[in-house]
């Protein structure tokens, strides 16, 4: 585990640095400290950590999330998940709510569109069924349509699910998952990458998608549209080396078609194929070291 001071001086750094976060998130790595990169940010006259204001800021900020029930974990904690921490564009820190446990790094996430049909409701439902009857965590984005019903039916299970989302753990979005969103909370986890007021846009959607790809073994894609999040996961979990599975109703779409023709890209008829897959692809430890 990461000292808090370690974990301050990643908070001032991300708060008042000019570099994109990813770029921290490798700088920190490869030094093993926030707290040395801060120092060679703002200059050897910021040396003595304990004396820096915005650092003693960043300090009482994490106190407060602690508090209210938010876990701040940096890539130096242990306890990062380790799916993620093996892609490149990891974030530097996540929040969680609830419990994020070892058990979780077994698991695949369900994804599609927001305007779901019933036979994509009633799909996405039966595959986390299947996934959580076979030991896997169901993660999705707590988002309306396919999400809402992948959590629903995890929890509907007495399982355990996680919702990577693309607002501050202090916001629910769609509002109307806001008790879906503390269901969640007390039985897996709620996981965001950004500070806990952060409100939802453009940009930290797709943000969402990158990291909800990398904290799973997998990616299945029930229904999506060609400007569709879920779409862009598709394409987030290939370059992250992660399968990704579509049914063969999805093939109705060009963008589907073509990418059902790469490597990595799987077209199921029954859930069990998803699983099967998973299990013969991760048995060696490829995936997760």
């Amino acid at each position: 585990m990461a000292s808090v001071h370690e974990s301050a001086a990643l908070v001032a750094l991300l708060r008042t640095g000019k570099r994109p976060w990813q770029q921290y998130a490798d700088l920190v790595e490869e030094a093993g400290s926030a707290i040395a990169v801060l120092e060679q940010e703002r200059g050897a006259q910021t040396a003595l950590f304990d004396a820096d204001d915005r650092a003693g800021a960043a300090t009482s900020e994490i106190e407060g999330w602690q508090r209210e029930g938010m876990r701040l974990l940096t890539v130096l904690d242990a306890d990062y998940p380790d799916n993620l921490r093996t892609v490149h564009d990891r974030p530097p820190l996540i929040f969680v709510a609830g419990s994020l446990l070892t058990a979780d790094a077994r698991s695949i996430a369900v994804v599609g569109a927001r305007n779901a049909s019933p036979e994509g409701l009633a799909t996405a439902g039966a595959i986390a069924d299947h996934l959580v009857d076979s030991g896997f965590t169901v993660v999705s984005g707590l988002a309306r349509g396919i999400d809402t019903a992948a959590h629903s039916a995890a929890l509907a299970r007495g399982a355990r699910t996680v919702a990577v989302i693309g607002t501050g753990l202090r916001r629910s979005y769609p509002p109307e998952n806001a008790g879906l969103q503390r269901r969640i909370v007390s039985a897996g986890a709620v996981i965001s990458q950004f500070w806990p007021d952060a409100p939802p846009s453009k940009r930290t959607f797709p943000m969402r998608n990158a990291a909800m790809s990398g904290l799973s073994l997998a990616s299945v894609v029930v229904e999506a549209t060609e400007t569709s999040g879920s779409r862009m996961q598709a394409r987030l979990a290939l370059a992250h080396g992660r399968p990704v599975f579509m049914p063969r109703s999805l093939l109705a779409h060009a963008w589907a078609r073509e990418l059902a023709d790469r490597p990595g890209a799987h077209v199921f008829r029954a859930p069990s194929e998803i699983t099967a897959a998973v299990e013969r692809l991760t048995s060696t430890g490829a995936l997760v070291p």
